[in-house]
């Protein structure tokens, strides 16, 4: 068997392994509802940016307005997104990687 016929074996291992299917689940089920969540989000502002001017046009204080609000917070979701997913790969993902990566250097040596 060559060097690369062994890869591609070990990898397909891998691929049908119970931890990577696991990681793949925790992969899945996290990014899934986040992204649906904030597509929605970010097109309820686009929604009510187009059609409901009135509502985004109210005043909360000085000239800030309910759509100055809401665009500031899109900046703040991302952010969010982006530290929530930080702490949820490193409790949830990178362990089980870290074991797959290392099952997988043992194997190929």
């Amino acid at each position: 068997m060559t060097t690369k016929e062994h890869d591609a074996s070990v990898y397909e291992q891998v691929q049908t392994s119970q931890e990577f299917q696991e990681l793949k689940r925790r992969f899945r089920a996290w990014t899934f509802p986040m992204t649906a969540a904030f597509l929605v989000w970010y097109l309820l502002y686009v929604l009510l940016s187009g059609w409901a001017r009135d509502f985004m046009g109210i005043k909360l204080f000085g000239n800030i307005n309910v759509a100055l609000v809401f665009g500031v917070l899109q900046f703040v979701s991302t952010f969010w997104i982006a530290w929530a997913y930080s702490r949820h790969a490193a409790k949830k993902l990178d362990p089980l990687a870290d074991k797959l990566r290392h099952e997988v250097e043992e194997k190929q040596q």
